[in-house]
């Protein structure tokens, strides 16, 4: 009887720990992604909250987020957050909220406009509801010190919370091509110290990201692992840009900048695939109208004996590597001349190319493509002695000596 008691009495000092508490705070995308990321968050579920009709369904909501008849309250796009108070306390997992989203914004986040999209806190219990109301107070002093307006999120009991649609849930996860909403206004409850990056000059790239986004590691595991080229690229957080003129919002993540001289050219809101991100960088890089961009992503050919060939026919010991990618490609160890008025290599360096068969123009060639950056390199040809010639573009590759690479 006594180990029953035991177990009883350690079972409800468990249950003891868990709490629920909603929040809305524009899309509850962005929402759940972000607390489902917290230590001691046990659950982070998308749906509706606050609203006083029966079955509210995603449909519904969007029909009365600017106009409702009279006597209805729209829902709010709610998160339900289940967690564990010894892991993660109420005060902690409140302030996150305060800080992921702007409550300054009526009936709107970024571009999310309407009721349904409003800032509101939906507590269980009196505890929850003292610790917002003190923390939204200290919150408004550190918000108006920055410059902001009032509070005008909302903290009501919870009554009633309807889970969204299946679709809905982890959309971020299930869309891993999109971009992660960012309506943070970059003030603190602690201020960080952190880094802040200003204009290196000339051309660069500057990518926005987040923490726990997923567009970003997937970005980063794609593209910017694997980057090695010449045009500078750096990554920061957007409360790290300083002193840079900029057209596009930085409200989303991952957001890819390119900037020349401090100014920006263009940019990216979302995921890009390897493919996309070289392309956007040959434009930025080698001008749309040039040679080079012809001859990389119009499978153009340089001119015989061009003046990059004559560059590059005699250069001392080293490598060639990719213009955008930084990718070594081919060695001069493997360079001969072909007489042919292209560079010419027996071979490209291990499993850097990729081989396609080419039949345009009544030929049938082997095309060489850059692994990386996907980009048009030239094409391979058996010759008589049974070795290959690898003929390629000199206007798409750059010679960095031995021992040199970056």
């Amino acid at each position: 009887m006594k180990i029953l008691l035991l177990i009883f009495l350690f079972a409800l000092s468990l249950q003891a720990k868990e709490q629920t508490i909603c929040f809305a705070g524009g899309c509850f995308w962005g929402v759940e992604k972000h607390f489902e990321n917290l230590k001691g968050v046990k659950s982070a579920v998308s749906g509706y909250a606050g609203g006083n009709f029966a079955n509210p369904s995603y449909k519904k909501i969007l029909n009365y987020r600017y106009d409702t008849p009279k006597g209805v309250v729209n829902y709010a796009e709610t998160v339900k957050v289940v967690y564990d108070d010894s892991k993660i306390s109420t005060k902690d997992l409140i302030k996150s909220f305060w800080e992921l989203h702007d409550p300054t914004q009526k009936n709107r986040q970024g571009n999310d406009r309407g009721n349904n999209y409003r800032s509101e806190i939906f507590y269980t219990t009196p505890e929850q509801k003292d610790i917002a109301i003190q923390t939204k107070v200290e919150y408004q002093k550190l918000l108006s010190k920055a410059g902001f307006g009032k509070i005008v999120t909302k903290i009501e009991p919870l009554k009633h919370f309807y889970k969204a649609e299946e679709y809905h849930q982890d959309y971020l996860k299930k869309h891993p091509n999109g971009y992660c909403p960012n309506h943070a206004t970059g003030v603190k409850f602690t201020a960080e110290k952190h880094k802040t990056i200003s204009s290196l000059g000339g051309k660069e790239i500057v990518v926005i990201d987040a923490k726990d986004c997923p567009f970003c590691k997937k970005f980063k595991k794609d593209v910017l692992n694997g980057y090695r080229g010449n045009v500078p690229l750096r990554v920061a957080k957007s409360y790290e840009i300083k002193g840079f003129k900029l057209k596009t919002k930085l409200n989303a993540t991952p957001t890819i900048l390119f900037i020349v001289n401090g100014k920006e050219l263009f940019a990216h809101r979302g995921y890009w695939s390897a493919k996309e991100f070289y392309k956007a960088l040959g434009y930025f890089k080698l001008g749309k109208g040039s040679e080079a961009f012809n001859v990389a992503f119009a499978k153009g050919t340089d001119s015989r004996f061009c003046k990059r060939y004559d560059k590059f026919k005699h250069t001392g010991d080293g490598v060639f590597i990719d213009t955008l990618s930084g990718d070594v490609l081919f060695d001069t160890k493997d360079r001969f001349n072909s007489g042919t008025g292209w560079l010419s290599f027996y071979k490209a360096v291990g499993d850097s190319v990729i081989y396609k068969e080419d039949n345009s123009f009544g030929m049938h060639r082997t095309e060489i493509i850059a692994k990386k950056s996907g980009i048009h390199l030239g094409h391979v040809f058996d010759r008589a002695d049974g070795r290959k010639r690898f003929c390629i573009n000199a206007t798409v590759l750059e010679f960095v000596p031995r021992g040199k690479r970056r």
